[in-house]
């Protein structure tokens, strides 16, 4: 998995459109693991998709019981933040399978309460070029810095500290800082990944059709929208999930400022 992820990470890297073609046999004559890997790569297709891919190839393969006698190892050998991770994610499955009776909370009131983390697809350049930032090492402080902002005002304050070391933003830089306020946006709405291709987004819904993410106030706000804008937007069903779907997407600012305009309203109706 990890080969097929960096052989994927070089296509595409010049200032023109590339493809990677993977070919595989027929999925009914691979192993249940093969299969399993395949979707990891079709699911994990952002940036810094690559500890994800990792996690789910530790998840097939087994590594043991984190929190009972069978796991050995030391946290040094990881990293401590790695650590810090997998034994929250352990914990939350804890909570939501062996012991959902004690920890269940049935008021949940956000739409964020059904999202753990928000995945965007899109075809736009979303990144911080090498003739921006040259320095390869520096480039990826950067991308760890940015992954760590949590609130509007430090990205702001990044957004102020690239202007004043490199230079005005770059076309590609100013949607990479839109798609950590989108991620944002769309974990308090309620989605769970969003696919921005060819002028259109697809908003995938986390919640099933008979949750009560459908009677919260966010939702709400999302059907006033799609009342106001019915020609722009839809809400689809597919399988047993609905679907968000809004064309003529020119630009990440445009699906930021779609997203601000529902959580905007959602406020206005609760004041």
């Amino acid at each position: 998995m990890s080969d097929l992820h960096q052989m994927r990470g070089r296509v595409g890297r010049s200032n023109k459109k590339a493809f990677c073609k993977l070919i595989s046999p027929p999925l009914h004559s691979l192993t249940d693991e093969a299969r399993k890997r395949l979707q990891a790569l079709e699911q994990f297709t952002d940036l810094g998709s690559g500890f994800k891919i990792a996690m789910k190839d530790l998840e097939i393969r087994g590594a043991g019981d984190l929190l009972g006698g069978e796991q050995s190892g030391f946290i040094s050998e990881m990293g401590f933040d790695t650590y810090q991770k997998i034994l929250a994610e352990a914990v939350k499955e804890l909570k939501e399978n062996e012991f959902k009776e004690l920890y269940d909370n049935p008021d949940k009131n956000k739409g964020s309460d059904f999202v753990d983390e928000v995945q965007i697809d899109t075809d736009m350049a979303v990144h911080i070029p090498d003739n921006y930032v040259n320095n390869i090492e520096e480039r990826l402080k950067l991308y760890q810095r940015l992954g760590a902002i949590a609130t509007e005002e430090e990205l702001q304050f990044f957004e102020l500290e690239l202007e004043d070391r490199f230079g005005p933003l770059p076309r590609q830089v100013k949607d990479l800082l839109y798609s950590v306020r989108i991620k944002w946006l769309a974990k308090h709405i309620g989605f769970t990944k969003l696919i921005i291709k060819m002028d259109k987004l697809i908003g995938h819904f986390a919640a099933e059709n008979n949750s009560e993410y459908y009677q919260l106030p966010i939702f709400s706000a999302v059907l006033a929208y799609l009342q106001r804008n019915p020609r722009k937007v839809q809400v689809k069903q597919k399988a047993d999930k609905l679907n968000f779907v809004a064309q003529n997407i020119s630009s990440l600012e445009d699906v930021h400022h779609m997203l601000s305009s529902i959580v905007n309203r959602e406020k206005r109706a609760e004041a």
